[in-house]
């Protein structure tokens, strides 16, 4: 007190600067608090419900009529107008893009037909599209389970409320054609009436509670990943049943799911070409994504792929679900200061690794492949093939976990380079359990590799008609989907009326 006594007695020009800095204080306050009160009336009007979005609403649009902000977002994942160096959103042939893969999935539905996975707003569509749900008119294979639909549309959780959990895994991929009709949206993550997330996946839940986990209880940060860990995830369809079931009993890492299916001795498909006993990686991306530092930091799927918005002071997320590369300043920097090159850089060195060791593993994949048929070929027996077959299996399970869930590169770069290690290591030694079994049967020269330099002449050599398999597509397509959308806009515009 004596010092500011002081001051007024020594130099009372101190006063008037005092008062002058207290008003001002004052005056910025009350702008920050009236800013504050404007703001919180924007959110509340902003946030008014427009319509009634009842339990189990499929439609986005008619969720979209309460929160406009979002809905013009989400219809952003129909753009097609980015590509980095290994992915993007554009519709790309993946299988042109490297023939490998055709040999590699040999009497399987991937062999088929597989593009980049693109926008959400694509899922009905693109599952419409692709050869490897066949043509359920005349495709002597038949088509796919009606497990497939699982994780395409919100009409999902109608469809097992509608018909129970187990009933509606049941049957064939045509018998939902003309129920499951809404893409990838609203009601797959958020509660209509709360907008709070909600598991709406069973096989999740059912996943976690096999280990003692109530996922329902999990925080809102835990649940902005695990809202994408219903779908991203590695799984298989169980029984005659098809039940979708997660293989996380003994783990999720992917030498304990591999232990797994071993013990039940589960497989995808036989191989074509080497007969071997195969497993198909889904798109593992939550499981690798928990190896990397980014997850173990407590950083969700939704802070780097929708990162938050403000506009007019009203906060909310980004629907737009892409990659972080292509918003960089809203994924990234927001916690890192480097420059967006630097970024950039740092995800593309993680991915060029990756993709060197990637390649080496298809390279004596495919090899292997082909001189198990040629093994087979010259006489083999089932005992002497089933040491290389197992080594197939584990390799190429390894490989396709670790190139199936695409970000896992970046997201936990030093795992994925360590199971790309192990797929090159054990297809290695198929290979050399081959050259033994080939020099049995008198084969004691390199087996010769076709030229499979392109899509066409990969499928050539395995044997798909792919003449036939695209022109009974273009018949289902024309003959079958316009009856399915018919029954749906009947069923919508019953919807509007209740």
């Amino acid at each position: 007190m004596s010092f500011i006594k002081k001051m007024f007695d020594e130099k009372p020009w101190f006063g008037w600067a005092l008062f002058g800095t207290a008003m001002t204080t004052i005056f910025l306050l009350g702008i920050l608090a009236a800013s504050i009160m404007e703001r919180r009336a924007e959110a509340l009007i902003a946030f008014k419900p427009v319509v009634k979005v009842k339990q189990l609403d499929p439609r986005n649009e008619v969720w979209g009529k309460n929160f406009p902000k979002e809905y013009s977002t989400f219809l952003q994942t129909g753009e097609m107008d980015f590509e980095s160096k290994y992915n993007g959103n554009k519709l790309k042939d993946m299988l042109a893009d490297d023939p490998n893969l055709v040999v590699l999935w040999a009497g399987y539905g991937f062999s088929k037909d597989y593009n980049q996975p693109r926008g959400h707003i694509y899922a009905i569509k693109d599952m419409r599209d692709t050869l490897r749900t066949g043509a359920p008119t005349n495709d002597k294979d038949g088509p796919m389970p009606a497990t497939c639909w699982t994780c395409k549309s919100p009409d999902v959780p109608r469809m097992m409320n509608k018909e129970g959990i187990a009933e509606y895994y049941k049957g064939k991929w045509s018998r939902h054609g003309s129920e499951i009709v809404n893409p990838i949206g609203c009601g797959d993550c958020h509660d209509p009436d709360t907008m709070n997330l909600k598991i709406t996946r069973p096989a999740l839940i059912e996943a976690f509670q096999r280990q003692g986990i109530d996922i329902t209880k999990a925080t809102h940060q835990e649940k902005r990943s695990l809202v994408c860990a219903q779908c991203h995830v590695e799984y298989y369809f169980k029984g005659k049943g098809k039940y979708l079931t997660f293989p996380w009993d003994k783990g999720t890492n992917v030498e304990d799911m591999e232990k797994y299916y071993d013990e039940i001795k589960f497989k995808d498909w036989t191989h074509k070409l080497s007969r071997a006993p195969m497993l198909k990686a889904q798109h593992p991306g939550y499981e690798t994504a928990q190896h990397g530092i980014h997850a173990q930091r407590g950083v969700s799927c939704a802070d780097c792929h929708m990162p938050y918005v403000t506009d007019g002071g009203v906060k909310s997320t980004d629907h737009h679900i892409q990659s972080p590369l292509n918003n960089i300043n809203r994924s990234c920097q927001t916690c890192h200061r480097e420059s967006e090159e630097t970024l950039k850089k740092n995800v593309y060195d993680k991915q060029d690794r990756a993709h060197d060791l990637r390649m080496k593993a298809e390279k004596h994949l495919v090899r292997a492949h082909i001189e198990a048929k040629k093994a087979w070929d010259v006489g083999a027996k089932k005992d002497e093939m089933k040491k290389a077959l197992t080594l197939i299996r584990h390799a190429q399970w390894r490989w396709d976990y670790a190139v199936a869930s695409h970000g896992a590169a970046f997201h936990a770069g030093q795992e994925i380079t360590r199971i790309l290690g192990t797929a090159i290591e054990k297809a290695v030694e198929a290979r050399r359990e081959l050259t033994k079994v080939l020099y049995n049967h008198g084969v004691k020269t390199d087996v010769k590799i076709p030229d499979l330099s392109t899509k066409a002449k990969a499928q050539a050599y395995i044997g798909w008609d792919m003449k036939k398999l695209n022109a009974d597509k273009a018949r289902f397509k024309k003959n079958l989907i316009p009856k399915w959308d018919k029954k749906a806009k009947a069923r919508h515009e019953a919807m509007d009326k209740e």
